[in-house]
């Protein structure tokens, strides 16, 4: 029962809801024990032939009310407590999706994507369940129990119904030992609901690649042999929780034999009446629902309860980018300062940037250079507050970032990533993606600007065309440029190109940076890249090596040291010359 004290927060918040639930549900136990009454005793008057018309009419009359008074309270109980776990499970979602958005890079490093969603869709619907059917069988349980039973007892006779229902703590131990094993054996189902929901949106997003590689055979048996390890888990599950209705058939079983032996007994003792005994008899029937809701309610509980601790789990997770109480709510601008000594990821003991200082005044553009993980991106992520734990210090108009608000920040900052993502939607709202209101004038002066506008024309519903999931349907370079029109569309103050130049052309790059350095004339840009060209204009470029700074200058004098930067500009234009990229 510790899932309804974990929860007991909703259901004080929607209290009178549920309280109108379980009065509906109380209404309908009540009205349920007419029937059973009822036939009782048109029994005993048809055995004793005192049967007429007029009664028989009386009672036919009796339980059509009663039927119609059910259908009223069941739809009354429907509507509160489904109604309510409905709400439950979209606080939840809301609730778990907003901590991922506030959550930092470290956090979903550490979990999957599948995992999240797997948290996001099937753990969330096992706690929702809690507060609809664990509700439901919880207190119909015991309504509608203990009202039967009660009428059994004024009813009938109460000799009778203690003795039929000396086999029911059997179920109460039953109960509680296969509910402990569920529970486990329900988190472990998770867990591989987790890693097969990860392996799937792998595969999926990896499709080309294995394609290529021709590794479609292994992907499918690597996936099957996945299916089977999480067959082989809920088989486990299954088994318990089939364990239930077995045990609860057995002590119904055994309750109907009592019964009927020792309610034999004493109709032939005429204690009483064979009327009352079939009433009895209908009682117990209506006591087999409670007993397999109890079993359900097992089900249900258990599965929330190892749901609600994942989900707990990881909104207790809390991000290291903290914005501090008083932070500085105007854009971030104003010349850049950065100066960081030492910076390692978090749980990684080899540092990753050290000594990197430089100074890029306000409308200037700074190129960052060097080979594949010398932590060019790195100097990125920290501009970006991927991460806070550095010594050091990074200012923009005199500021330390760390003193701006995330949003005042960020949206100072347009960033275009080495990974092109794009949504899948059309072009134009993939450009507009920052502010939905801009008209197709401004979305088509962007394009221009980032040489991608030609091509959207070129596309079967031009700016109407759908991008395909990631921008599937794309070539490398299209999504690069829409990727730089959909930044540059906000205008911001620093621009940021990570790399995002690496599949266009020459000629199309040189037109890009050509239109950035005339529409940016007083912002300031900074461009990473492996391919020289791109940062050959720069007012200042530095050379990463081993997260440190080796060469700087601009282009002309980085030439003249012939240092790593010279001979990396030969081998590049050497291969340009030779029809290479």
């Amino acid at each position: 029962m510790g899932i309804f004290k974990k929860l007991s927060w909703y259901f004080k918040q929607e209290a009178r809801r549920y309280f109108l639930g379980v009065v509906f549900l109380i209404l309908v136990a009540i009205v349920q024990v007419i029937p059973p009454k009822v036939i009782g005793n048109l029994v005993d008057l048809m055995a004793a032939q005192k049967l007429t018309a007029k009664t028989l009419l009386i009672w036919l009359v009796v339980l059509f009310a009663a039927a119609i008074l059910q259908y009223v309270f069941r739809y009354g109980w429907r509507t509160r407590i489904w109604g309510g776990a409905a709400k439950l499970e979209r606080i939840l979602r809301s609730r778990l999706f907003n901590h991922f958005m506030q959550m930092d890079t470290p956090f979903f490093q550490k979990h999957r994507t599948g995992d999240l969603m797997a948290h996001a869709t099937n753990d969330l619907t096992a706690i929702q369940q809690v507060a609809g059917a664990g509700i439901l069988t919880f207190a119909d349980s015991i309504i509608t129990g203990g009202t039967t039973i009660i009428a059994m007892i004024i009813f009938v006779d109460w000799r009778l119904t203690l003795v039929a229902l000396i086999p029911m703590p059997l179920l109460a131990v039953a109960s509680r030992k296969l509910g402990a094993h569920l529970h486990t054996a329900f988190g472990k189902s998770q867990a591989a609901f987790s890693r097969l929901n990860d392996k799937t949106q792998e595969s999926v997003s990896g499709i080309k690649v294995i394609k290529t590689f021709g590794q479609e055979t292994a992907d499918t048996a690597d996936f099957d042999r996945l299916v089977d390890k999480t067959v082989a888990i809920n088989k486990k599950v299954n088994f318990v929780d089939a364990l239930f209705d077995p045990v609860i058939s057995l002590i119904i079983g055994a309750t109907y034999v009592i019964t009927i032996i020792y309610g034999g007994y004493l109709v032939s003792h005429k204690m009483i009446t064979i009327g009352q005994l079939i009433a009895f008899i209908s009682y117990i029937a209506a006591l087999v629902w409670p007993m397999f809701a109890i079993g359900r309610l097992f089900n249900v509980l258990e599965r929330g309860n190892a749901s609600y601790d994942r989900v707990d789990q990881l909104l207790r997770e809390t991000s290291t980018i903290i914005e501090k109480p008083n932070a500085i709510q105007t854009l971030a601008t104003g010349d850049l300062q950065y100066d960081v000594t030492r910076f390692k990821y978090p749980d990684d003991a080899k540092v990753i940037l050290t000594d990197i200082h430089f100074n890029l005044p306000q409308g200037q553009t700074l190129g960052i250079v060097g080979k594949v993980g010398a932590g060019k991106s790195t100097i990125i992520k920290l501009l970006l507050r991927e991460y806070d734990r550095y010594k050091g210090q990074i200012q923009i108009g005199g500021h330390d970032i760390q003193d701006y608000a995330l949003d005042a920040l960020l949206d100072s900052i347009g960033y275009v990533p080495q990974d092109n993502f794009l949504f899948s939607t059309d072009v134009r709202d993939n450009i507009r993606f920052a502010d939905f209101e801009q008209d197709q004038a401004q979305i088509e002066k962007v394009a221009n600007q980032s040489a991608v506008h030609d091509d959207i024309l070129t596309f079967a519903q031009g700016y109407d065309t759908i991008v395909g999931e990631r921008g599937v349907s794309l070539s490398g370079g299209q999504k690069q440029r829409i990727a730089i029109a959909r930044a540059i569309m906000t205008n911001p103050e620093i621009l940021i190109l990570d790399d995002s130049l690496s599949a266009v052309d020459a000629k199309t790059e040189e037109t890009i940076l050509t239109n950035l350095k005339t529409m940016r004339a007083h912002q300031t840009t900074i461009i990473t890249a492996n391919r020289l060209s791109s940062v050959m204009h720069a007012d200042e470029i530095i050379v990463i090596d081993e997260g440190t700074i080796i060469e700087r200058g601009q282009h002309t004098e980085l030439l003249a040291q012939a240092g790593w930067y010279a001979q990396m500009w030969q081998k590049q234009q050497l291969n340009q010359a030779m029809g290479g990229d």
